[in-house]
Order: structure tokens, then sequence, then C-alpha cells
């Protein structure tokens, strides 16, 4: 299964960007699908996630401003970014994990991620 993504780029402080992330393959089911961000030098850091159940989980940074949307039938996630700053200055990498409902392996796959810029 491959995640392909897009919509990273630079925008000035206060705009918004639309990330996309689909799946080559369909996953009806699996624990979490999200977005994660990392910094040069820093470690990974949740973003925003959502369930097969659509239950969603938000970084305090980030509540308010960005929004998850999920196309099920697609298998494919939307981040909406409203109101960005400076510091969501990073790269974005898109993951979905679970359990296969078939084979019952577990599976954590990774994007190639999406450079997001905010700045003046």
């Amino acid at each position: 299964v491959q995640l392909v993504e897009s919509g990273g780029g630079l925008v000035q402080p206060g705009g918004s960007l639309r990330l996309s992330c689909a799946a080559s393959e369909n996953i009806f089911v699996f624990e979490t699908m999200g977005w994660y961000r990392q910094l040069p030098g820093k470690q990974r850091e949740l973003v925003a996630t959502i369930t097969s159940d659509d239950a969603t989980n938000y970084a305090d940074s980030v509540k308010g401003r960005f929004t998850l949307v999920r196309d099920a039938p697609k298998t494919t996630l939307y981040l909406q970014m409203n109101n960005l700053k400076p510091e969501d200055t990073a790269v974005y990498s898109c993951n979905i994990n679970g359990v296969s409902e078939w084979s019952f392996e577990a599976f954590d796959y990774w994007g190639q991620g999406t450079q997001v810029t905010v700045s003046s």
C-alpha cells in the first residue's frame, strides 16, 4: 500500500492550505489514519488522526485551525489547515495503521512527506 500526499507549499502567515493523502488500495478498517509533522532535528509529532469510526484527535497546537476530512470509500484523507503560523512549518507525513481484517497482520504505512512552509 502506498500513501500519496499532495498539497504542500509556501503560504503567508494567516493563510490556508489543504493536504491530501490517498491510499493506493482501499483500507476500510484501521486503527488510525492521520498526519504527523517533523522539523529538522526534532522528533516527529502528531498533528491529527482519525479512526475508522471517525473519532478524531488533534494536537493542542492545531485545535480550532486544522480539520480532518475523510473520504472513506476512497481511503483518502484531507487536512484543511487555516490560519497558518510560521511554527507550522514542517514536513507533513501521512500515516495509516492497524490490523488487517483479512490476514490479521499489523500494518503501518507512511507517505513520502510534503513540505509546508509558512513565511512572509
